[in-house]
């Protein structure tokens, strides 16, 4: 087993490590080519125009989530406003 007073600094390593990855892959560059973007943007096409021209920007997937994130809030927002 690991004593007591290596567990602290040990989790704390691994949590750096952990947010070190988490940081490279939410900033990472956008790897799809043409073909794959239009083919998200034909996919989007029912949730708006807009929402299909994101998809032909280079967005990381960060910026992606973020995308998704207000798009559910605004969901939101639209499903308790008309009742």
């Amino acid at each position: 087993m690991i004593d007591n007073k290596y567990k602290g600094p040990l989790i704390a390593v691994v949590l750096v490590i952990i947010a070190i990855l988490a940081y490279r892959m939410l900033t990472m560059p956008d790897q799809r080519n043409a073909t794959d973007k239009i083919g998200d943007a034909v996919h989007e096409l029912p949730q708006g125009v807009d929402k299909a021209a994101r998809q032909m920007e280079d967005r990381t997937p960060g910026q992606k989530l973020g995308d998704s994130v207000k798009d559910a809030g605004d969901k939101i927002k639209e499903n308790t406003n008309s009742q």
